[in-house]
């Protein structure tokens, strides 16, 4: 007998059921949720991430649809500031990460979390707290793109990695923000130091391109921070280290669909036969956020265009 076949009473029934046991596991969650960060910025619910990530994606949408009649606007000073301002944060959530890790005593095979408020552990959850911050800030890497008119760089692997990072870690930050969780960021902000230099010095204009020889490398990198952190995520299963597992088994999946993506890019940009030179300043799926040979010619800055190529003030 099929549901429609049912008697009115049982299906209202059944689904009285399903809801009640929806809300008892929602306020079961929050009731295992870490109460030190309950009353941080952007933690007491998931609505402002999930907020800001759809007005991010609404952006990528609309973004170019309003620029397509608008000159790419120049942003080398911007460009700077930023890249070297990403340097410094993730600098500051690695050099916590690890002294904080160190001072507490931390495993790099298996480390539970540890919901205390000692100073060590809070240090650790305010790191990774920052952590989650600055991957909404790396939204603004995309909206770069867009109103330099770089649509082509703004590839599904750049919104999925940038939109999924910022809203998946609120999760961690809510549940887990210590144990297991320092390695991945401690490792991602490190190699983030490394990206946003390359940025910051692509930012610079082509003069400076001959010696960011290195820029392949740092998807290499990528790759092999993918690699480690399945890896490590497999010690951490087989030795049943007490640490959520179906985090451990997400962040698998999630590693491999990164795995797949970005060696799909690295094979399109650095093995397949090059038609033309233009735009080839990418890393990691998108391009350095720095200033491309091309914009020597057009340059438009607040809105207006500079004689010469060259916007005032610089």
């Amino acid at each position: 007998m099929g549901l429609l076949d049912s008697e009115p009473g049982s299906v209202l029934s059944a689904m009285s059921t399903a809801l009640n046991d929806t809300v008892e596991f929602y306020r079961w969650t929050w009731s295992i949720a870490d109460k030190r960060v309950e009353d941080w910025p952007l933690m007491q619910s998931p609505w402002p991430t999930l907020s800001i990530s759809t007005l991010y994606l609404l952006f990528v949408w609309l973004g170019p649809k309003w620029m397509k009649d608008r000159e790419p606007f120049q942003m080398r000073l911007v460009l700077i500031i930023y890249n070297f301002g990403m340097v410094l944060l993730n600098l500051f959530i690695f050099r916590e990460l690890f002294m904080g890790s160190y001072n507490a005593g931390y495993s790099y095979i298996c480390q539970t979390v540890d919901y205390s408020n000692n100073v060590n552990e809070v240090r650790i959850a305010a790191a990774l707290w920052w952590y989650f911050v600055s991957k909404g800030v790396e939204y603004l890497d995309t909206v770069f793109f867009i109103l330099r008119k770089k649509n082509n760089q703004v590839s599904f692997l750049h919104v999925y990695h940038h939109c999924t990072m910022f809203t998946l870690w609120w999760i961690g930050i809510k549940w887990v923000a210590g144990g297991q969780a320092f390695f991945g960021a401690q490792m991602n902000s490190f190699i983030h130091v490394i990206m946003y230099s390359y940025y910051g010095l692509t930012a610079f204009g082509p003069w400076i391109q001959k010696y960011l020889w290195w820029k392949r490398y740092l998807t290499m990198l990528q790759l092999v921070q993918f690699h480690v952190t399945i890896g490590h995520t497999a010690l951490s299963l087989y030795t049943d280290c007490p640490f959520p597992k179906w985090m451990h088994w997400a962040l698998i999946a999630y590693a491999i669909s990164f795995i797949f993506l970005f060696l799909n890019f690295y094979t399109r940009t650095y093995n397949e036969p090059k038609k033309s030179k233009a735009g080839k300043t990418a890393v990691n799926g998108i391009s350095a956020n720095g200033v491309s040979k091309s914009e020597k010619q057009l340059v438009l800055e607040n809105g207006k265009t500079q004689k010469n190529g060259k916007p005032k003030g610089e």
